[in-house]
């Protein structure tokens, strides 16, 4: 197996590189058999935007051969002013309540986007990624927090099987139905059945 390094992305090579990936595997460059098979991605950034992101909280990325093969962005709650896309997310979160109290009042991390390039899954490569994230963030924010498009059946299982919760379900203006997935740091042992409901 070649060697991969997990590491916060520290350089704009490296932002490049997570561009590069995601450019890859945007849902608009992939066939429907890759789509259902594969997964795939759905927002698009700019450099000066995951610049800015990696700026308050660095990106975790896994590289090989000096190319980033893998990537978990990093993103808080001042994306809602940065990414339209996300605002119906945004909305969700000051209705819904998890463990008596609104998501909008933790201190949460988002999991802007979830990346493994073709030749690296099914490696564990994701879990490492994520050991990394919560190794980092685990001090600074309250648990992570994303939402996945429910056609892409890949990464909602990928992330249910590493400890992610649905705690929602949505429809967006768009039509598309969103899952609402968080990751208590805590792995749910101090509370085995966290209350979640909508106000």
């Amino acid at each position: 197996m070649e060697e991969i390094i997990y590491k916060t992305c520290t350089s704009k090579k490296e932002l490049e590189g997570i561009l590069q990936l995601q450019n890859t595997n945007h849902y608009s460059k992939l066939s429907k058999e890759e789509i259902a098979s594969e997964g795939f991605l759905t927002c698009t950034h700019n450099l000066e935007l995951l610049t800015e992101f990696n700026c308050i909280a660095p990106h975790v990325i896994a590289i090989s051969h000096n190319t980033v093969v893998a990537y978990l962005l990093a993103m808080t709650a001042i994306a809602e002013e940065k990414m339209l896309l996300l605002r119906p997310m945004f909305l969700e979160f000051k209705k819904l309540v998890y463990s008596s109290k609104k998501i909008e009042e933790y201190n949460y991390l988002i999991v802007g986007q979830v990346c493994v390039g073709k030749g690296f899954r099914g490696q564990g490569v994701l879990e490492k990624c994520y050991q990394l994230y919560q190794t980092i963030y685990k001090d600074r924010f309250e648990f992570a927090i994303t939402e996945i498009d429910v056609r892409n059946q890949r990464s909602l299982n990928a992330h249910l099987k590493l400890g992610f919760r649905e705690i929602h379900r949505y429809s967006s203006p768009d039509g598309k139905e969103w899952c609402i997935v968080l990751l208590d740091w805590n792995k749910y042992k101090k509370e085995a059945n966290p209350k979640i409901s909508l106000f």
